[in-house]
């Protein structure tokens, strides 16, 4: 689904060996770095030789200044054993190149080229240029990812490619000066590639191939990784007393399951683990209170908070991350049927608290209630987070630019934040309080599920935290970023895969020992 790509890294000073066009398949592309007013390292300068002449002469056709996201596409360069030139800009006012965007710039500019020379040298070179090599190769894998596994029809270039002797596989050669570093630094970004694929397959999978058991079946495939993974089915969600959750899946024909997923990878396999904790309502109909039919299709997408703890796991135990984890996912399909929940309804959850039914479209968070309570009862986490596409009401406060944040812990809830501005997965926290706890008050029950039209996200986030007991925790609202968020240089993907980045970085910066 990412398509075959073959990435590595060599040494600057044998970038310019090559010799003579038709080296490699076709000649090949050649990518050049230029920052402000078109400034090229000293070994980019080497290697064009007399071809740095032919850039300054195109740039200054095309108004061409380094500036990133601008590109300047040389074909047949003379001078040059490459089919094409292709100089990208890095420059970016008051910070630093982002790296991993970069990368996926380069791809989205290759156009299936088959063989491709990166030259990493700029004319200030990055503090540590492993880890930004790291970066860029990461950029260029996510930007890759295609999802076209049920198109049985290809376009005219595609067909073409086909035809092409080892047109299945293209190679990326990204030379720098430290490339023993940039190996060491990529097999972390490796796992991470792999995990936030995983997550965009899952987002991106149609609902009558993922549905709770199917994806359950996905989760366990962590297994080859060393992750312990339980399933429980409903005969144990019955016993234990996940009413909320199976009240949710009780009018579909899939049956609801819990997936836990433990990676121990610290010292001491007593020591607190660290807990994520995703929704998973692999299709939402919206159930009796049923929804429009415009767009529903875009509900398949609903379990990507799952998708999300799924491909984080992928990712912690790919890198053998020194730290223990709880990955807890909820998986029910929300379905309108004779034995479907109702508005009305009460329903005694896990904890024991009531729960007065009032929008069965408000589904979320019943499921979300019953596994935060029983992550923190049965593993007494360091902290949970939690991740859901929640609420529309969070789209209308954020759009798709940021996730919401709520948190009943303040360094928690910096440390996401800071992590977010790191990665880009941006958070923007939300307030919690008293009086918006009220509106979830009930007649008949412990508490209401919704609480009205006005401030829909924060009193689905309350309801939340009334699972959670005194746990650090913090639930991430991701309606507008988990699913058909905007393209971006590393991601033209209906699925985005977002949050594992995050939680990732979150994981390796601040709780790995």
């Amino acid at each position: 689904m990412a398509g075959h790509l073959q990435i590595d890294f060599n040494a600057l000073k044998d970038a310019g060996a090559r010799k003579g066009r038709g080296a490699g398949s076709g000649g090949g592309t050649l990518v050049a770095l230029a920052g402000a007013d078109l400034t090229l390292g000293a070994e980019t300068r080497r290697i064009l030789g007399s071809a740095t002449d032919l850039v300054k002469r195109a740039a200054a056709t095309a108004k061409f200044k380094g500036n990133a996201g601008q590109a300047l596409d040389i074909l047949a360069p003379a001078g040059l054993a490459y089919d094409r030139l292709l100089v990208i800009g890095t420059a970016k006012k008051d910070s630093a190149p982002d790296y991993l965007s970069l990368g996926g710039a380069i791809m989205g500019k290759l156009n299936g080229s088959l063989q491709t020379m990166v030259l990493f040298d700029l004319a200030e070179t990055p503090a540590d240029i492993g880890r930004a090599a790291a970066d860029l190769m990461l950029g260029l894998r996510l930007r890759a990812y295609k999802f076209d596994i049920y198109k049985t029809k290809k376009s005219d270039d595609e067909k073409t490619k086909a035809k092409t002797k080892g047109s299945e596989t293209s190679h990326i050669a990204i030379a720098l000066t430290d490339p023993a570093g940039a190996k060491r630094e990529a097999k972390h970004r490796d796992g991470l590639a792999q995990g936030i694929t995983i997550a965009r397959n899952l987002v991106n999978e149609p609902p009558n191939v993922l549905y709770p058991a199917s994806f359950a079946q996905r989760a366990k495939e962590l297994q080859k990784l060393g992750v312990n993974v339980d399933v429980l089915d409903e005969k144990a969600l019955h016993k234990l007393g996940f009413r909320m959750l199976l009240g949710v899946g009780q009018g579909s024909d899939h049956e609801s399951k819990v997936v836990i997923m433990r990676w121990n990878g610290a010292k001491s396999a007593k020591a607190k683990p660290l807990a994520f904790v995703g929704k998973g309502v692999c299709f939402d109909s919206g159930g009796i209170s049923i929804k429009p039919a415009a767009s529903m299709e875009d509900m398949k997408g609903d379990m990507a908070g799952a998708a999300c703890v799924v491909g984080l796991m992928h990712a912690l135990a790919a890198r053998k991350a020194k730290v223990n984890v709880i990955g807890a996912i909820g998986l029910v399909e929300n379905m309108p049927d004779g034995k479907a929940q109702r508005p009305g309804d009460i329903v005694t959850s896990l904890s024991g608290q009531t729960v007065e039914i009032i929008n069965t479209d408000a589904e979320g968070r019943l499921v979300l209630g019953d596994v935060l309570w029983y992550v923190q009862d049965k593993y007494k986490p360091q902290f949970m987070v939690n991740l859901a596409t929640l609420t529309g009401a969070i789209l209308v406060a954020l759009g798709t630019e940021h996730a919401g944040l709520f948190s009943n812990n303040d360094e928690l809830a910096a440390r996401l934040t800071e992590m977010g501005l790191a990665t880009g997965e941006k958070l923007w926290r939300m307030p919690l309080g008293e009086a918006y706890d009220k509106l979830l008050e009930s007649k008949f029950a412990d508490m209401k599920h919704t609480g009205g039209r006005y401030a829909g996200s924060i009193t689905a986030a309350q309801f939340l935290q009334r699972f959670v007991n005194n746990v650090p925790w913090a639930h991430l609202d991701i309606a507008g970023t988990g699913m058909s968020s905007p393209a971006s240089d590393i991601n033209q993907s209906w699925g985005s895969g977002w949050g594992v980045r995050l939680l990732d970085r979150l994981v390796s910066d601040h709780y790995e020992g």
